[in-house]
Protein backbone atom coordinates (compact mmCIF):
# COMPACT_ATOMS: atom_id res chain seq x y z
CA UNK A 1 0.00 0.00 0.00
CA UNK A 2 2.97 2.35 0.56
CA UNK A 3 4.17 1.78 -3.01
CA UNK A 4 0.63 2.15 -4.32
CA UNK A 5 0.09 5.36 -2.36
CA UNK A 6 3.24 6.83 -3.89
CA UNK A 7 1.93 5.88 -7.34
CA UNK A 8 -1.42 7.53 -6.52
CA UNK A 9 0.50 10.65 -5.52
CA UNK A 10 2.32 10.73 -8.88
CA UNK A 11 -0.88 10.17 -10.85
CA UNK A 12 -2.91 12.81 -9.01
CA UNK A 13 -0.04 15.28 -9.19
CA UNK A 14 0.12 14.64 -12.94
CA UNK A 15 -3.50 15.85 -13.13
CA UNK A 16 -2.87 19.15 -11.34
CA UNK A 17 0.71 20.12 -12.20
CA UNK A 18 -0.03 20.28 -15.94
CA UNK A 19 -2.64 23.00 -15.37
CA UNK A 20 0.03 25.55 -14.40
CA UNK A 21 1.98 24.69 -17.56
CA UNK A 22 -0.85 25.65 -19.94
CA UNK A 23 0.34 29.26 -20.46
CA UNK A 24 3.78 27.95 -21.53
CA UNK A 25 2.16 25.36 -23.83
CA UNK A 26 0.03 28.10 -25.41
CA UNK A 27 3.14 30.16 -26.11
CA UNK A 28 5.41 27.35 -27.31
CA UNK A 29 2.88 25.69 -29.66
CA UNK A 30 1.08 28.93 -30.72
CA UNK A 31 -2.33 27.70 -29.56
CA UNK A 32 -5.45 29.60 -28.59
CA UNK A 33 -7.02 28.99 -25.16
CA UNK A 34 -9.99 27.04 -26.58
CA UNK A 35 -7.74 24.54 -28.35
CA UNK A 36 -5.40 24.23 -25.38
CA UNK A 37 -8.32 23.52 -23.02
CA UNK A 38 -8.69 20.11 -24.69
CA UNK A 39 -5.37 19.14 -23.09
CA UNK A 40 -7.08 19.39 -19.69
CA UNK A 41 -10.67 18.41 -20.56
CA UNK A 42 -9.58 15.48 -22.76
CA UNK A 43 -7.46 14.12 -19.93
CA UNK A 44 -10.32 14.54 -17.43
CA UNK A 45 -12.86 12.74 -19.60
CA UNK A 46 -10.67 9.72 -20.40
CA UNK A 47 -9.38 9.48 -16.81
CA UNK A 48 -12.92 9.36 -15.41
CA UNK A 49 -13.98 6.62 -17.84
CA UNK A 50 -10.76 4.61 -17.39
CA UNK A 51 -11.15 4.63 -13.59
CA UNK A 52 -14.57 2.97 -13.79
CA UNK A 53 -13.49 0.58 -16.57
CA UNK A 54 -10.43 -0.76 -14.74
CA UNK A 55 -12.45 -1.14 -11.53
CA UNK A 56 -15.16 -3.09 -13.38
CA UNK A 57 -12.60 -5.31 -15.13
CA UNK A 58 -11.07 -6.21 -11.75
CA UNK A 59 -14.13 -8.42 -11.13
CA UNK A 60 -12.91 -10.72 -13.94
CA UNK A 61 -9.19 -10.00 -14.56
CA UNK A 62 -6.37 -10.11 -11.95
CA UNK A 63 -5.47 -6.74 -10.46
CA UNK A 64 -1.77 -7.34 -11.17
CA UNK A 65 -2.45 -7.77 -14.89
CA UNK A 66 -4.70 -4.71 -15.07
CA UNK A 67 -2.18 -2.55 -13.22
CA UNK A 68 0.63 -3.78 -15.50
CA UNK A 69 -1.44 -2.71 -18.53
CA UNK A 70 -2.34 0.65 -16.98
CA UNK A 71 1.19 1.57 -15.86
CA UNK A 72 2.66 0.41 -19.18
CA UNK A 73 0.27 2.68 -21.10
CA UNK A 74 1.05 5.55 -18.71
CA UNK A 75 4.83 5.04 -19.10
CA UNK A 76 4.64 4.85 -22.90
CA UNK A 77 2.44 7.95 -23.02
CA UNK A 78 4.90 9.84 -20.79
CA UNK A 79 7.75 8.96 -23.15
CA UNK A 80 5.74 10.20 -26.15
CA UNK A 81 4.79 13.38 -24.28
CA UNK A 82 8.40 14.11 -23.34
CA UNK A 83 9.34 14.31 -27.04
CA UNK A 84 6.09 15.93 -28.26
CA UNK A 85 6.61 19.16 -30.18
CA UNK A 86 3.14 19.76 -31.66
CA UNK A 87 -0.43 19.89 -30.38
CA UNK A 88 -1.59 16.61 -31.94
CA UNK A 89 1.20 14.58 -30.36
CA UNK A 90 0.79 16.37 -27.03
CA UNK A 91 -2.98 15.77 -26.91
CA UNK A 92 -2.55 12.11 -27.88
CA UNK A 93 0.03 11.59 -25.12
CA UNK A 94 -2.20 13.22 -22.49
CA UNK A 95 -5.20 11.09 -23.50
CA UNK A 96 -3.04 7.95 -23.40
CA UNK A 97 -1.72 9.03 -20.01
CA UNK A 98 -5.27 9.35 -18.71
CA UNK A 99 -6.20 5.91 -20.07
CA UNK A 100 -3.33 4.34 -18.10
CA UNK A 101 -3.55 6.56 -15.02
CA UNK A 102 -7.20 5.60 -14.49
CA UNK A 103 -6.04 2.16 -13.37
CA UNK A 104 -4.31 3.48 -10.25
CA UNK A 105 -6.96 5.13 -7.99
CA UNK A 106 -9.83 2.75 -8.77
CA UNK A 107 -7.80 -0.45 -8.39
CA UNK A 108 -6.22 0.90 -5.18
CA UNK A 109 -9.63 0.95 -3.49
CA UNK A 110 -10.54 -2.46 -4.92
CA UNK A 111 -7.27 -3.97 -3.66
CA UNK A 112 -7.73 -2.53 -0.16
CA UNK A 113 -11.37 -3.66 -0.03
CA UNK A 114 -10.63 -7.17 -1.28
CA UNK A 115 -7.43 -8.12 0.56
CA UNK A 116 -6.95 -5.93 3.64
CA UNK A 117 -8.90 -7.04 6.73
CA UNK A 118 -11.58 -4.68 8.01
CA UNK A 119 -9.58 -4.14 11.21
CA UNK A 120 -6.70 -2.55 9.23
CA UNK A 121 -8.50 -1.29 6.14
CA UNK A 122 -9.05 2.24 7.46
CA UNK A 123 -5.30 2.87 7.62
CA UNK A 124 -4.90 1.76 3.99
CA UNK A 125 -7.78 3.93 2.78
CA UNK A 126 -6.34 6.92 4.69
CA UNK A 127 -2.93 6.40 3.06
CA UNK A 128 -4.51 6.50 -0.40
CA UNK A 129 -6.65 9.54 0.43
CA UNK A 130 -3.70 11.45 1.90
CA UNK A 131 -1.58 10.63 -1.15
CA UNK A 132 -4.32 12.14 -3.32
CA UNK A 133 -4.51 15.27 -1.13
CA UNK A 134 -0.74 15.65 -1.24
CA UNK A 135 -0.83 15.30 -5.02
CA UNK A 136 -3.50 18.00 -5.31
CA UNK A 137 -1.49 20.36 -3.10
CA UNK A 138 2.00 19.69 -4.48
CA UNK A 139 0.97 19.55 -8.15
CA UNK A 140 0.90 23.32 -8.73
CA UNK A 141 4.13 23.82 -6.71
CA UNK A 142 6.19 21.14 -8.46
CA UNK A 143 4.55 21.75 -11.85
CA UNK A 144 5.29 25.47 -11.69
CA UNK A 145 8.94 24.93 -10.69
CA UNK A 146 9.60 22.31 -13.39
CA UNK A 147 7.88 24.37 -16.09
CA UNK A 148 9.81 27.51 -15.14
CA UNK A 149 13.28 25.98 -14.89
CA UNK A 150 13.21 22.92 -17.20
CA UNK A 151 10.20 23.29 -19.51
CA UNK A 152 6.77 21.64 -19.65
CA UNK A 153 8.08 18.53 -21.47
CA UNK A 154 9.83 17.47 -18.25
CA UNK A 155 6.46 17.11 -16.51
CA UNK A 156 6.09 13.89 -18.50
CA UNK A 157 9.45 12.65 -17.12
CA UNK A 158 8.12 12.92 -13.56
CA UNK A 159 5.04 10.82 -14.37
CA UNK A 160 7.20 8.36 -16.31
CA UNK A 161 8.79 7.30 -13.01
CA UNK A 162 5.85 4.91 -12.52
CA UNK A 163 7.66 2.46 -14.83
CA UNK A 164 10.01 1.72 -11.91
CA UNK A 165 7.12 0.34 -9.87
CA UNK A 166 5.91 -2.22 -12.43
CA UNK A 167 8.30 -5.04 -11.35
CA UNK A 168 7.64 -4.28 -7.66
CA UNK A 169 3.86 -4.59 -8.09
CA UNK A 170 4.23 -7.74 -10.18
CA UNK A 171 6.12 -9.34 -7.30
CA UNK A 172 3.97 -8.12 -4.39
CA UNK A 173 0.40 -8.21 -5.70
CA UNK A 174 -1.78 -11.27 -4.95
CA UNK A 175 -2.06 -13.94 -7.64
CA UNK A 176 -5.62 -14.23 -8.95
CA UNK A 177 -7.40 -16.37 -11.51
CA UNK A 178 -9.00 -15.04 -14.67
CA UNK A 179 -12.79 -15.45 -14.73
CA UNK A 180 -14.07 -16.25 -18.20
CA UNK A 181 -17.16 -14.11 -18.70
CA UNK A 182 -18.53 -12.04 -21.54
CA UNK A 183 -17.58 -8.44 -20.83
CA UNK A 184 -20.36 -5.91 -21.45
CA UNK A 185 -18.50 -3.84 -24.06
CA UNK A 186 -21.65 -2.12 -25.37
CA UNK A 187 -22.64 -1.10 -21.83
CA UNK A 188 -19.14 0.32 -21.33
CA UNK A 189 -19.42 2.33 -24.55
CA UNK A 190 -22.83 3.74 -23.55
CA UNK A 191 -21.45 4.65 -20.11
CA UNK A 192 -18.42 6.32 -21.70
CA UNK A 193 -20.61 8.33 -24.08
CA UNK A 194 -22.88 9.43 -21.22
CA UNK A 195 -20.00 10.54 -18.97
CA UNK A 196 -18.17 12.22 -21.85
CA UNK A 197 -21.29 14.11 -22.89
CA UNK A 198 -22.03 15.33 -19.36
CA UNK A 199 -18.44 16.51 -18.81
CA UNK A 200 -18.43 18.27 -22.19
CA UNK A 201 -21.76 19.92 -21.35
CA UNK A 202 -20.25 21.23 -18.11
CA UNK A 203 -17.44 22.84 -20.11
CA UNK A 204 -19.49 24.58 -22.85
CA UNK A 205 -23.21 24.21 -21.92
CA UNK A 206 -24.18 23.06 -25.41
CA UNK A 207 -27.82 21.95 -25.19
CA UNK A 208 -27.41 19.40 -28.01
CA UNK A 209 -24.61 17.67 -26.11
CA UNK A 210 -26.86 17.49 -23.03
CA UNK A 211 -29.73 15.99 -25.04
CA UNK A 212 -27.38 13.42 -26.60
CA UNK A 213 -26.04 12.52 -23.14
CA UNK A 214 -29.54 12.03 -21.74
CA UNK A 215 -30.45 9.78 -24.70
CA UNK A 216 -27.31 7.69 -24.11
CA UNK A 217 -28.19 7.49 -20.41
CA UNK A 218 -31.69 6.18 -21.22
CA UNK A 219 -30.29 3.55 -23.59
CA UNK A 220 -27.68 2.58 -20.97
CA UNK A 221 -30.35 2.20 -18.27
CA UNK A 222 -32.44 -0.07 -20.50
CA UNK A 223 -29.39 -2.05 -21.61
CA UNK A 224 -28.04 -2.88 -18.13
CA UNK A 225 -31.41 -4.40 -17.21
CA UNK A 226 -31.24 -6.80 -20.15
CA UNK A 227 -27.66 -8.10 -19.87
CA UNK A 228 -26.74 -10.96 -17.54
CA UNK A 229 -23.48 -9.32 -16.37
CA UNK A 230 -23.84 -5.59 -17.16
CA UNK A 231 -21.04 -3.01 -17.10
CA UNK A 232 -22.86 -1.20 -14.26
CA UNK A 233 -24.89 -3.27 -11.81
CA UNK A 234 -28.49 -1.85 -11.65
CA UNK A 235 -28.84 -2.95 -8.03
CA UNK A 236 -26.06 -0.52 -7.07
CA UNK A 237 -28.08 2.39 -8.44
CA UNK A 238 -31.11 1.18 -6.47
CA UNK A 239 -29.15 0.87 -3.22
CA UNK A 240 -30.24 3.99 -1.31
CA UNK A 241 -27.54 3.76 1.36
CA UNK A 242 -24.83 3.43 -1.29
CA UNK A 243 -26.27 6.47 -3.14
CA UNK A 244 -26.20 8.51 0.09
CA UNK A 245 -22.51 7.70 0.54
CA UNK A 246 -21.86 8.66 -3.09
CA UNK A 247 -23.51 12.03 -2.44
CA UNK A 248 -21.32 12.63 0.63
CA UNK A 249 -18.19 11.93 -1.43
CA UNK A 250 -19.53 13.96 -4.36
CA UNK A 251 -20.01 17.08 -2.19
CA UNK A 252 -16.57 16.68 -0.60
CA UNK A 253 -14.92 16.72 -4.02
CA UNK A 254 -17.01 19.73 -5.12
CA UNK A 255 -15.84 21.71 -2.07
CA UNK A 256 -12.20 20.65 -2.31
CA UNK A 257 -11.82 21.27 -6.04
CA UNK A 258 -13.69 24.57 -5.82
CA UNK A 259 -11.30 25.69 -3.06
CA UNK A 260 -8.24 24.56 -5.03
CA UNK A 261 -9.58 26.55 -7.99
CA UNK A 262 -10.42 29.68 -5.98
CA UNK A 263 -7.39 29.93 -3.67
CA UNK A 264 -4.85 30.72 -6.43
CA UNK A 265 -7.29 33.23 -7.97
CA UNK A 266 -7.84 35.05 -4.66
CA UNK A 267 -4.13 35.00 -3.77
CA UNK A 268 -3.18 36.33 -7.21
CA UNK A 269 -5.90 38.93 -7.76
CA UNK A 270 -6.61 40.14 -4.23
CA UNK A 271 -3.19 39.76 -2.59
CA UNK A 272 -0.97 39.95 -5.73
CA UNK A 273 1.04 36.82 -4.89
CA UNK A 274 3.27 35.21 -7.52
CA UNK A 275 2.90 31.49 -8.45
CA UNK A 276 5.70 30.38 -6.09
CA UNK A 277 4.09 32.17 -3.13
CA UNK A 278 0.68 30.73 -4.01
CA UNK A 279 2.13 27.23 -3.97
CA UNK A 280 3.83 27.75 -0.61
CA UNK A 281 0.59 29.02 0.97
CA UNK A 282 -1.33 25.94 -0.23
CA UNK A 283 1.51 23.53 0.62
CA UNK A 284 1.15 23.40 4.47
CA UNK A 285 -2.44 22.16 4.23
CA UNK A 286 -1.46 19.46 1.75
CA UNK A 287 1.51 18.21 3.77
CA UNK A 288 -0.51 18.32 7.02
CA UNK A 289 -3.13 16.08 5.41
CA UNK A 290 -0.44 13.54 4.50
CA UNK A 291 1.03 13.60 8.01
CA UNK A 292 -2.43 13.17 9.56
CA UNK A 293 -3.12 10.09 7.41
CA UNK A 294 -1.63 7.65 9.90
CA UNK A 295 -3.76 9.02 12.74
CA UNK A 296 -6.89 9.09 10.56
CA UNK A 297 -6.34 5.48 9.56
CA UNK A 298 -5.89 4.32 13.15
CA UNK A 299 -9.01 6.22 14.23
CA UNK A 300 -11.06 4.59 11.45
CA UNK A 301 -9.85 1.13 12.46
CA UNK A 302 -10.53 1.81 16.13
CA UNK A 303 -13.82 3.73 16.09
CA UNK A 304 -15.26 2.84 12.68
CA UNK A 305 -16.09 4.96 9.64
CA UNK A 306 -19.11 6.92 10.86
CA UNK A 307 -17.33 9.08 13.49
CA UNK A 308 -14.62 9.96 10.95
CA UNK A 309 -17.20 10.84 8.28
CA UNK A 310 -18.88 13.17 10.80
CA UNK A 311 -15.47 14.60 11.73
CA UNK A 312 -14.60 15.18 8.07
CA UNK A 313 -17.93 16.87 7.35
CA UNK A 314 -17.55 19.15 10.38
CA UNK A 315 -14.06 20.17 9.25
CA UNK A 316 -15.36 20.88 5.73
CA UNK A 317 -18.18 22.93 7.25
CA UNK A 318 -15.74 24.92 9.41
CA UNK A 319 -13.43 25.47 6.42
CA UNK A 320 -16.17 26.71 4.07
CA UNK A 321 -17.52 29.07 6.77
CA UNK A 322 -14.01 30.44 7.45
CA UNK A 323 -13.38 30.87 3.71
CA UNK A 324 -16.69 32.74 3.37
CA UNK A 325 -15.80 35.11 6.21
CA UNK A 326 -12.04 35.61 5.91
CA UNK A 327 -10.78 34.48 2.45
CA UNK A 328 -10.25 38.07 1.28
CA UNK A 329 -8.98 39.39 4.64
CA UNK A 330 -5.46 37.93 4.66
CA UNK A 331 -3.43 35.29 2.76
CA UNK A 332 -2.63 33.73 6.15
CA UNK A 333 -6.35 33.11 6.72
CA UNK A 334 -6.33 31.05 3.50
CA UNK A 335 -3.26 29.11 4.68
CA UNK A 336 -4.90 28.39 8.05
CA UNK A 337 -8.35 27.54 6.65
CA UNK A 338 -7.02 25.17 3.99
CA UNK A 339 -5.49 23.08 6.78
CA UNK A 340 -9.03 22.41 8.04
CA UNK A 341 -10.26 21.60 4.54
CA UNK A 342 -7.41 19.28 3.58
CA UNK A 343 -7.64 17.26 6.81
CA UNK A 344 -11.44 17.10 6.58
CA UNK A 345 -11.26 16.05 2.92
CA UNK A 346 -8.70 13.33 3.64
CA UNK A 347 -10.68 11.96 6.61
CA UNK A 348 -13.95 12.09 4.70
CA UNK A 349 -12.81 10.44 1.46
CA UNK A 350 -10.93 7.61 3.19
CA UNK A 351 -13.75 6.83 5.63
CA UNK A 352 -16.43 7.01 2.91
CA UNK A 353 -14.42 4.64 0.70
CA UNK A 354 -14.01 2.25 3.62
CA UNK A 355 -17.72 2.42 4.44
CA UNK A 356 -18.64 1.69 0.81
CA UNK A 357 -16.37 -1.37 0.86
CA UNK A 358 -18.15 -2.63 3.99
CA UNK A 359 -21.77 -2.28 2.85
CA UNK A 360 -21.29 -3.80 -0.62
CA UNK A 361 -21.20 -7.55 -1.34
CA UNK A 362 -17.76 -8.83 -2.38
CA UNK A 363 -18.89 -9.44 -5.98
CA UNK A 364 -19.98 -5.79 -6.35
CA UNK A 365 -16.89 -4.13 -4.86
CA UNK A 366 -15.12 -3.63 -8.22
CA UNK A 367 -18.05 -1.84 -9.83
CA UNK A 368 -19.08 -0.09 -6.63
CA UNK A 369 -15.65 1.38 -5.90
CA UNK A 370 -15.25 2.37 -9.56
CA UNK A 371 -18.62 4.14 -9.55
CA UNK A 372 -17.64 5.95 -6.34
CA UNK A 373 -14.38 7.14 -7.91
CA UNK A 374 -16.20 8.25 -11.07
CA UNK A 375 -18.88 10.21 -9.16
CA UNK A 376 -16.24 11.87 -6.98
CA UNK A 377 -14.13 12.86 -9.98
CA UNK A 378 -17.27 14.17 -11.68
CA UNK A 379 -17.97 16.19 -8.51
CA UNK A 380 -14.52 17.77 -8.74
CA UNK A 381 -15.07 18.78 -12.37
CA UNK A 382 -18.55 20.06 -11.54
CA UNK A 383 -17.19 22.10 -8.62
CA UNK A 384 -14.60 23.87 -10.77
CA UNK A 385 -17.07 24.57 -13.59
CA UNK A 386 -19.79 25.82 -11.25
CA UNK A 387 -17.30 28.09 -9.49
CA UNK A 388 -16.19 29.59 -12.80
CA UNK A 389 -19.81 30.25 -13.77
CA UNK A 390 -20.56 31.89 -10.41
CA UNK A 391 -17.58 34.24 -10.84
CA UNK A 392 -18.78 35.23 -14.33
CA UNK A 393 -22.39 35.82 -13.22
CA UNK A 394 -21.32 38.11 -10.36
CA UNK A 395 -18.96 40.41 -12.24
CA UNK A 396 -20.87 43.53 -11.14
CA UNK A 397 -20.11 42.77 -7.47
CA UNK A 398 -16.91 43.41 -5.55
CA UNK A 399 -14.37 40.56 -5.25
CA UNK A 400 -15.13 40.15 -1.55
CA UNK A 401 -18.85 39.59 -2.20
CA UNK A 402 -18.21 37.25 -5.17
CA UNK A 403 -16.02 34.86 -3.18
CA UNK A 404 -18.19 35.12 -0.07
CA UNK A 405 -21.29 34.12 -2.07
CA UNK A 406 -19.52 31.13 -3.61
CA UNK A 407 -18.24 29.82 -0.29
CA UNK A 408 -21.64 30.44 1.31
CA UNK A 409 -23.13 28.20 -1.39
CA UNK A 410 -20.56 25.53 -0.48
CA UNK A 411 -21.58 25.85 3.19
CA UNK A 412 -25.19 25.08 2.22
CA UNK A 413 -24.02 22.10 0.12
CA UNK A 414 -22.06 20.66 3.06
CA UNK A 415 -25.15 21.04 5.28
CA UNK A 416 -27.15 19.02 2.71
CA UNK A 417 -24.47 16.31 2.81
CA UNK A 418 -24.55 16.26 6.62
CA UNK A 419 -28.34 15.86 6.50
CA UNK A 420 -28.02 13.02 3.99
CA UNK A 421 -25.50 11.19 6.17
CA UNK A 422 -27.76 11.65 9.21
CA UNK A 423 -30.50 9.74 7.35
CA UNK A 424 -27.91 7.12 6.38
CA UNK A 425 -27.01 6.52 10.05
CA UNK A 426 -30.69 6.26 11.05
CA UNK A 427 -31.46 3.75 8.26
CA UNK A 428 -28.41 1.62 9.08
CA UNK A 429 -29.47 1.52 12.75
CA UNK A 430 -32.94 0.34 11.69
CA UNK A 431 -31.42 -2.45 9.61
CA UNK A 432 -29.25 -3.57 12.54
CA UNK A 433 -32.23 -3.56 14.91
CA UNK A 434 -34.20 -5.72 12.45
CA UNK A 435 -31.49 -8.36 12.54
Amino acid sequence: MLFWSFTVWLVVMNTTMFNVALPSVLLDLSLNSTTASWIVSGYSIVFAIATLTFSRLSDFIPISKLLFIGLSILSLASLIGFFSNNFTLLLASRILQAAGAGSVPGLAMVLASRYIPVSRRGKAMALIASASSLGFGLGPVIGGAITQYLGWNYLFAITGLVVLFIPIFQKLLPKEDVKKVKFDTFGGILTALTVTGLLLFLSNFNIMILISSVICMIFMWRHIHKVEIPFIQPKLLKNREYIKLLFVGFTAFICHFAALFLMPIILTIVFEKDPAEVGMIIFPGAILSAIAAQLIGRLIDRFGNKPLIIFGQLFLLIATILFALFATVSPYSILFTYMFMSIGFSALTSSVANEVSRILPKEDIGTGMGMAQLIQFFGGAFGVTLTGIMITLQQEFTEEIIYRNIFTGLVILVLFAITSFTFYIKNMKKKVSLY
